[in-house]
């Protein structure tokens, strides 16, 4: 799926050039303005790649009326916009797509950057009807997915002029993680979840929303889903967990995932903790999480080893996955004060 559309600005999201317009500044194109609604309702990201000085891309802004996630505007290349841009949104380059009028500007991404997609603007105006750019289900975390880029922004400014560690940050801005049982209505979420994490996803395997309605409703499994929120605004549900307890007194944890979004505010480590406790309230001995070893989930596995989990050396399997684990005798992760965990057997 892609995740973001990166947009040149002129003869591209402008019917004519910015700088060559000084009268009488171009109007957005139409057909794309409306390509920039349709997927921006479906949750895809846009963002600006232009040769033009910085006010442009505020200009486009106001007279597309989207809201651009990021943008670089100047005269470096547009190859090192495009990889900037997906950096600073935590995005891989597969999940990413280039528009550019020009062929040479074209050329030049496609060949740095091999994995975007790149597309000349008569490709975008089809690219809605693409099913790279349309999600089996749009939820609201989708269609609120801009305006929650701009809370991730101005957390990010916040936390740059902050003296404190992380862990007081979190505290100031009013951090609030719930725990609770997944419920039907969570399945097109947990859906959508699973198919568009890949660094935060111990399975890799993408789960249909039916998939997870059967799973929600299993004796002897317990899903639980992981909101977020703090004083910037609302998250919504960004994680999940799929648990099972067998009877050698071992808690095996068949699927971790948790949205991008929320890396580095504490809610996977918070997650692990809850689930290295709650195992042993229940019994367990162990706590088994089988991860899928990839290059993309590399954050995925470093949570794990800081919840203390271990993973023998070389024991990826014919599958690709390894088995962490971690004895739940002694101390355990912490699970911070300002988690909220409801009423989870």
């Amino acid at each position: 799926m892609i995740k973001c559309v990166v947009w040149d600005i002129d003869n591209t999201v402008l019917s004519g050039v910015y700088l060559e317009s000084p009268d009488r500044l171009p109007d957005a194109d139409p057909v794309i303005a409306s390509v920039l609604r349709e997927l921006a309702s479906r949750g895809v990201l846009h963002a600006l790649a232009s040769r033009n000085p910085p006010e442009a891309a505020d200009y486009v802004r106001q007279v597309t009326g989207t809201s651009f996630a990021a943008a670089r505007c100047g005269w470096g290349s547009k190859a090192d916009a495009v990889a900037a841009i997906t950096a600073e949104l935590d995005l891989t380059l597969d999940a990413v797509a280039f528009v550019d009028d020009d062929m040479i500007e074209r050329a030049e991404v496609a060949a740095a950057l091999p994995r975007v997609l790149v597309l000349s603007p008569e490709d975008a105006a089809d690219a809605a009807s693409w099913p790279q750019f349309g999600p089996a289900v749009v939820t609201d975390e989708a269609r609120r997915r801009a305006e929650m880029y701009e809370q991730r922004r101005r957390r990010q400014a916040a936390s740059s002029k902050f003296a404190g560690t992380r862990e007081e940050f979190l505290r100031q801005v009013g951090t609030r993680v719930t725990i609770a049982p997944a419920v039907a209505g969570d399945a097109a979420r947990l859906h959508e979840l699973s198919v568009r994490t890949h660094q935060l996803n111990s399975s890799g395997v993408p789960l249909g929303a039916a998939e997870f309605g059967v799973l929600i409703r299993a004796p002897g499994r317990l899903v639980v889903a992981v909101r977020l929120a703090d004083d910037f605004g609302d998250d919504g549900l960004v994680g999940a967990a799929v648990t099972e307890l067998d009877d050698a007194g071992t808690w095996s944890v068949p699927l971790v995932m948790m949205s991008c979004r929320a890396l580095g505010r504490g809610v996977l480590d918070s997650l692990l903790g809850w689930l290295c406790r709650s195992a042993a309230r229940a019994g367990a001995r162990e706590l088994q999480v089988p991860c899928l070893v990839t290059e993309r989930n590399v954050p995925m596995r470093l949570a794990l080893a800081a919840a203390g989990m271990r993973a023998a050396a070389g024991a990826a399997g014919a599958d690709g996955r390894a088995i962490f684990a971690r004895s739940l005798s002694g101390e355990l992760p912490p699970v911070p004060d300002w988690v909220t965990v409801e009423t989870v057997p």
